[in-house]
């Protein structure tokens, strides 16, 4: 089992404040449903938010970075040396979610939460157990103290910036080889093959991708991961900046955080994180659907649907970034608009 707190129930979402909005909505100077998704997304917003007025001004982004030993088995496009140059480019600004927190007026930090690096580096947050995961081709890639470790590392990540009131959290991820990592955690949930699952993920070509799929199906079969628990699953093929995902988002489903929910990798981590606490789904935003072909699987897994479709496929939290706009805009929407009332115009006949 992993510490007590993961599995605590998060709270209920406010039916009264979810029943005021829809009675907002109804009153607001537009026919019914003709902002379409964004008045649904205001609506849920309330009522998670437990508020009248739904908001999502102060949205702080959080990357957790992180090795994996599966990559010695040629799973990725890329040397594992870019983890840790990629973990500097994000700290220093150079980074596409550096670049897109700048833009959205969101802090940025940047926790190792398992890379290779053992030498301290200006801007990130060291939170963690062991420097990279063991190989899951020949063994399990955590140990179970290992993998509680990171999930507290996620918690801690939450508690550091709640002090700011965030209204919403992005979480984003790097790390090389950590596709393949994500496709046999998501096939082990799921119980389908690597073959379902495994994408191109930094842009392996064809021969590339069913490689990976192999040594994925492989591993699950070695380990006996296919149908298990998460915990043993996370252990048997996970990764650190995974895990610590995982937690982040059940603390942050805990303190009444929602959370807009990335790309593969994170939706793998929230999966994850519901099969461990059913209780924090409803705190998951999905932002956009990647070009991953596992992400649409994961995501009907999960029930929820994408705000955006931009064959992205980059991670680092920046499709939740491109999306958080959309959700400001049905926040000001809900908020701003005046009703029939309020305008004098005439409203529909009841």
């Amino acid at each position: 089992m992993l510490p007590e707190w993961v599995y605590h129930r998060c709270p209920e979402i406010s039916a009264v404040h979810r029943e005021a909005a829809i009675a907002r909505q109804a009153h607001l100077t537009k026919p019914t449903g003709a902002l379409g998704r964004l008045e649904q997304l205001a609506i849920e917003l309330a009522g998670l938010q437990a508020t009248e007025q739904p908001r999502a001004a102060r949205v702080p982004i959080i990357v957790f970075a992180g090795d994996h030993g599966i990559a010695a088995q040629g799973v990725s496009a890329y040397p594992q040396a870019v983890t840790i140059a990629m973990m500097a480019n994000f700290a220093s600004g150079g980074a596409a979610i550096s670049v897109l927190a700048r833009e959205l007026g969101s802090s940025l930090e940047v926790v190792d939460a398992g890379t290779l690096a053992t030498d301290a580096m200006t801007g990130v947050v060291v939170d963690k157990p062991r420097t990279g995961t063991r190989d899951f081709s020949t063994e399990a890639a955590l140990t179970l103290a290992e993998l509680a470790f990171a999930f507290e590392a996620g918690q801690r990540a939450v508690a550091r910036t709640a002090t700011n009131r965030p209204d919403l959290l992005i979480f984003g991820e790097m790390g090389i080889g950590n596709t393949t990592a994500s496709a046999a955690i998501a096939a082990s949930l799921l119980s389908v093959s690597a073959e379902e699952i495994a994408g191109s993920g930094t842009g392996v070509d064809a021969a590339g991708r069913a490689h990976k799929a192999r040594v994925i199906d492989a591993a699950i079969a070695l380990h006996d991961a296919a149908g298990a628990s998460p915990e043993k699953i996370m252990c048997d093929v996970g990764g650190l900046e995974i895990a610590a995902i995982s937690g982040a988002i059940i603390a942050a489903a805990q303190a009444r955080i929602p959370v807009l929910i990335d790309g593969f990798i994170v939706s793998v981590a929230a999966l994850a994180a519901v099969r461990l606490n059913p209780s924090c789904q409803p705190f998951l935003l999905p932002s956009h659907q990647s070009a991953e072909q596992g992400h649409r699987l994961v995501l009907r897994a999960l029930n929820v649907q994408p705000l955006i479709s931009l064959d992205l496929r980059l991670g680092e939290g920046s499709g939740a970034a491109i999306a958080l706009p959309l959700v400001r805009s049905a926040c000001s929407l809900h908020n701003g608009m005046a009703t029939f009332a309020e305008a004098n115009v005439p409203d529909r006949p009841s």
